[in-house]
């Protein structure tokens, strides 16, 4: 077996076994060329002459460029070598988070190769992820929310989806990715819930209020109407215009298009309105668990970073009010 076997038996068991997404998975095959190139080098750095070159290919389409003749200095890497390929990437500059998410792939792969007796030991065993500076993650306030859900047109047709699509996503924070994988059967207008299937295509289903519910029964008389329907996904809960289901990046090209109508900040992204949804729910007194759950997050710990927001919030309330404060 070569290297590239190696990799792509890794990158088809994140997809198939781990139901990773075809986006994470590409991610993981970028990570791991380039460090078959730090390995191949001597260094960081996609360069080099000579040799054969072969290509691993991941599920997503993307391939892992590695010389042939590096498995054997992938199965005997040692510690030593993911340190001098860390302070690489220290010296290039790349941010702790982008230097954590590396690290990781690699934890993933070498755990994976010595489930499988490709390695007598796991290289990462004794490395420990650098600590990372957590940075607050942006929201919306409620009034910018609300300009926000009411600058789509909803009697057209693709502006009645786009305000259903805000509506929903700002209803239930689901993922982006999870929006677009919605079916029209995963909507429950008598019961007001919504089947979302999540990472590692975990099911569960979170409450969706009546402003969203009413949006989306919107865009679909509007469809029913429409003469493509007709040939139209008819599955699928968001088309585009030709029909098909949508993807993330077109649900990102029509938010910044809404962003720049409403005058609004244009770096905001589809998941600051998941943002949003959770700082506002604390905000206006959910528990931490129950947001947990809404967010589909496996760890309590993933969700407590919005607690710094509402505990900023808290604090300012209590500058305003308390007499010494």
């Amino acid at each position: 077996m070569s290297e590239i076997d190696l990799i792509n038996e890794f990158l088809n068991y994140l997809k198939f076994e781990r139901h990773f997404s075809p986006h994470t998975a590409k991610c993981y095959a970028a990570d791991l060329s380039q460090f078959c190139a730090f390995l191949r080098e001597g260094r960081g750095g996609a360069g080099g002459h000579g040799g054969d070159t072969g290509y691993a290919t991941p599920p997503s389409g993307t391939a892992v460029m590695v010389k042939t003749d590096i498995r054997q200095k992938l199965i005997s890497v040692t510690t030593e070598q993911v340190k001098t390929f860390l302070a690489y990437l220290a010296e290039q500059d790349y941010s702790k988070s982008t230097t954590a998410r590396k690290l990781a792939t690699l934890r993933s792969f070498y755990k994976f190769l010595l489930r499988r007796n490709y390695v007598p030991a796991n290289p990462l065993a004794a490395i420990r992820t650098p600590k990372q500076e957590r940075r607050l993650p942006k929201f919306l306030e409620a009034d910018a929310i609300t300009k926000l859900l009411n600058t789509p047109d909803d009697n057209t047709l693709l502006g009645a989806r786009d305000r259903a699509m805000l509506e929903v996503m700002y209803s239930t924070g689901i993922r982006v990715s999870e929006l677009v994988d919605l079916n029209q059967g995963d909507i429950d207008f008598v019961g007001q819930c919504v089947r979302v299937r999540g990472k590692g295509k975990k099911q569960r289903q979170t409450p969706i209020g009546p402003t969203a519910l009413a949006a989306i029964n919107r865009y679909l008389e509007l469809r029913r109407n429409d003469p493509r329907n007709a040939t139209s996904d008819a599955q699928a809960l968001f088309v585009n215009k030709h029909g098909q289901r949508l993807s993330t990046r077109s649900v990102r090209r029509k938010l910044d298009k809404y962003l720049a109508e409403a005058g609004l900040d244009p770096t905001i992204s589809p998941h600051t309105l998941r943002h949003s949804f959770a700082t506002h729910m604390l905000n206006n007194g959910a528990d931490l668990r129950s947001v947990q759950e809404l967010l589909g997050h496996q760890s309590l710990s993933t969700t407590q970073i919005y607690t710094h927001l509402t505990a900023k919030r808290l604090k300012q309330a209590y500058d305003d009010a308390h007499p010494r404060a």
